[in-house]
């Protein structure tokens, strides 16, 4: 099994898992240029998908990114998906269309989401950073997941989580997940329970659905500074956040950040898509970096807590107002 670093880009992944790319149809959710999301559809659209099905909530970005594909390879077939994830009654419109299609999914990679803005709440009242980057995505997933998991020839489906390594920054804040209506926010402590609800949320995938045929992992792509999601970052920049790091005792970015290419990037995503070890049962709800597998030890326990992940579940379907069980 080949080996990747830091360095590896997303070709060189995709390359490798070129047959197991061809004829999938992926889901992908913040596809706009410039992204992690186009350029994880930029890459495998090189190596024969099935269908590239592109969600997200500006339709002009989005039918940009398809144009994009058409120009590198023109038979790969693209399908726009309006999907405001601010929006939990948009979110259910967008599930019931893509319940409607024909085709099943093979993959779900839930990618979009936004970082450390002002203090907002999205339309249903949720701060929204837990609306866009957990929220919305926990609704969406669950509202299509007979489109994942009623795969009749046997296939075994995906559902992928873009985390980041933000989340050492908190865990999920179970009494105070809104931060008292702003009284008590901080964006990066706020980003931070967000990636870890990502982490949690494979975990409860993996642990309620893997035995009917569900991979889910989380993953973090590396910190790309040309990204749409930095358009947030405060003055300052990265300062906010290395100053939680000190006062946390994280030494992950004392001395600064290593930057990553989009292309090296989006590496992890076509990783965690297609590569064989990820569909055992022991790698079943782990988080990746650099195209690796993580051990246990090396996350925090809170994004790795199956008591963790169970109340999150549950405060997230009493946030959309409805149950899931399986």
């Amino acid at each position: 099994m080949a080996k990747y670093s830091f360095e590896t880009t997303a070709d060189v992944v995709a390359a490798d898992y070129s047959a197991a790319i061809k004829s999938k149809v992926i889901l992908i959710t913040g596809v706009s240029p410039g992204g992690l999301g186009a350029q994880f559809a930029l890459t495998i659209a090189k190596h024969s998908p099935g269908l590239l099905i592109l969600a997200g909530r500006n339709i002009d970005k989005i039918q940009q990114t398809a144009s994009l594909i058409k120009e590198s390879v023109s038979s790969v077939p693209t399908r726009a998906l309006k999907l405001d994830l601010n929006s939990l009654a948009q979110v259910r419109e967008a599930a019931k269309i893509v319940n409607g299609y024909q085709e099943q999914i093979d993959i779900l990679v839930n990618n979009a989401g936004i970082m450390a803005p002002p203090y907002t709440l999205s339309e249903d009242g949720i701060e929204s950073q837990f609306a866009t980057n957990h929220i919305g995505h926990f609704l969406f997933t669950n509202l299509i997941i007979n489109k994942l998991i009623s795969i009749s020839d046997g296939r075994v489906s995906r559902v992928i989580n873009v985390s980041s390594d933000g989340h050492r920054l908190s865990p999920v804040r179970f009494a105070d997940w809104n931060f008292d209506n702003g009284k008590n926010y901080n964006p990066w402590i706020a980003y931070g329970q967000t990636k870890t609800a990502n982490m949690l949320f494979s975990k409860s995938l993996a642990a309620k659905l893997g035995p009917k045929g569900l991979i889910s992992v989380s993953l973090h792509p590396g910190v790309i500074p040309t990204t749409n999601v930095v358009r947030f970052v405060p003055d300052g920049g990265w300062d906010g956040l290395i100053k939680l790091d000190h006062q946390q005792g994280n030494r992950k970015a004392w001395g600064g950040f290593n930057f990553k290419t989009l292309e090296q990037g989006a590496a992890t995503h076509v990783y965690a898509s297609f590569d064989d070890l990820i569909s055992t049962k022991h790698n079943n709800g782990a988080y990746l970096e650099d195209s690796r597998i993580f051990k246990p030890e090396e996350v925090p326990s809170w994004g790795r807590d199956e008591v963790e992940a169970e109340k999150l579940w549950k405060l997230s379907e009493q946030i959309v107002g409805q149950q899931f069980e399986y």
